[in-house]
């Protein structure tokens, strides 16, 4: 299924150079906490796809490593930087592995609800543990299930609309799945439907699957440059440790 979606119109379409995930105002604060979390050591992150990410931290002197399913997604990263730069294993963030030991394994926006059941999920922290020392930390991005949002009876939210895009999620709270749909409007109104699937965690199940993984939770903020997480938040950058060897 994520295969399916990670196709080649997919990974055209994923980069918006400068807007959206892409701005400075979002991307700045995520690749300058992560490069303070690497602490000099090397970094792995998860579904790596076009190196959103990847690139511009290896930029700042980072040494990276990915891991991805989709090969259209890596083809758009190796128009970016080659092999030698950004070395990308293929295959599933639950159970593929990379060559050697790494101090940050990574994981954001969201990708961790790609996993579309629990045991995945929990196979992801186990596969982030297999690949850090003591001391190596695990770094969640993820949004929190807006359920206050859906009134009883009701299956959908509508979470973003703005001029040329409404964002609506429509929620399977039995199975604790969601579907969250793209709809975009060209200039003469016609729109685009874009669609994926995801498996909602609260940060409390997250942080059971962490300790099921051998990992503690080290500091949870609502955003990248570290604004309290409160029962308001809307999301949460959590950051798991191995304990050290005392």
């Amino acid at each position: 299924m994520r295969q399916e979606i990670w196709d080649a119109d997919m990974a055209r379409q994923y980069d918006t150079p400068g807007a959206g995930m892409f701005a400075p105002e979002v991307l700045t604060p995520t690749v300058d906490r992560l490069a303070g979390l690497a602490g000099g050591g090397r970094a792995l992150e998860f579904a790596v796809g076009t190196g959103r990410v990847a690139v511009p931290l290896a930029e700042r002197g980072v040494p990276v490593t990915g891991i991805e399913l989709s090969r259209p997604m890596i083809d758009q990263l190796r128009t970016k930087v080659d092999e030698a730069t950004i070395p990308v294993v293929v295959g599933d963030m639950a159970t593929a592995t990379a060559p050697g030991e790494y101090t940050l394994v990574y994981l954001v926006y969201n990708t961790i609800s790609n996993l579309l059941t629990q045991a995945e999920q929990v196979a992801c922290f186990r596969n982030a543990a297999r690949h850090l020392g003591p001391g190596g930390r695990f770094v969640i991005e993820l949004w929190v299930p807006e359920l206050r949002k859906l009134p009883p009876g009701q299956e959908a939210t509508v979470w973003l609309c703005e001029p040329g895009y409404i964002g609506l999620d429509t929620y399977d709270v039995l199975h604790q799945l969601v579907v969250s749909h793209h709809f975009r409007f060209d200039e003469s109104g016609q729109a685009r439907l874009s669609r994926g699937p995801h498996r909602y965690v609260w940060p409390a199940e997250l942080d059971l699957m962490a300790l099921l993984a051998g990992f503690e939770l080290e500091s949870r903020h609502a955003d990248w440059s570290g604004a309290e997480f409160t029962a308001e938040s809307r999301s949460h950058v959590s950051v798991y440790r191995i304990p050290p060897v005392s």
